[in-house]
């Protein structure tokens, strides 16, 4: 890592404005109040995300894989961040559709998938807790850490009106 620092840098720069700013995204309130600083707010968002979801693939290809972690750890990396970048290119599609239910789906997705990497702060220590640390825990509870942020999110999703794909004209809300 420490031979091409460049793709982590670049990671963690575009993670913490993504993180902070995406939150916005997430109020109705602000929204409606200012939606063409949300339209703005969302094409920078766009570019942050890619480029985390990208670093992040290139990092898990090209970087030696991180003590004590498998395979499994790879695989996870691995979808997890072409599921961001997939989420990400899906929602903006979406909306360049006028589909305002599917792309907040899908950037409701792209968000949680980039929060990941906090919950497996907890992921982690209470898989070392109760399961002891080993190889494959560690690889499980970095997948749970992804995976429970994926469940909120689609839970979120359903609660919000789910993904009933119908555009904002054919749902009424135009």
């Amino acid at each position: 890592m420490t031979d091409s620092p460049v793709p982590v840098v670049v990671h963690i720069v575009s993670a913490i404005p993504y993180a902070v700013l995406g939150a916005f995204q997430f109020s109705p309130r602000f929204r409606r109040r200012w939606p063409a600083w949300h339209r703005a707010a969302g094409r920078v968002l766009v570019v942050l995300g890619l480029t985390i979801a990208f670093s992040a693939l290139w990092m898990t290809q090209f970087y030696p894989r991180q003590p004590g972690t498998g395979e499994l750890a790879y695989l996870f990396r691995l979808a997890f961040g072409s599921g961001m970048a997939a989420s990400i290119i899906l929602g903006f599609a979406a909306i360049r559709r006028a589909d305002v239910t599917r792309h907040r789906a899908w950037m409701t997705r792209a968000y949680g998938l980039a929060l990941g990497a906090g919950t497996q702060v907890f992921t982690q220590g209470i898989g070392n807790a109760v399961f002891g640390v080993s190889e494959l825990t560690t690889d499980l509870m970095l997948g749970a850490g992804w995976a429970v942020n994926l469940i909120a999110a689609e839970v979120i999703i359903r609660r919000s009106g789910g993904t009933t794909g119908r555009t904002t004209v054919e749902a009424g809300l135009s």
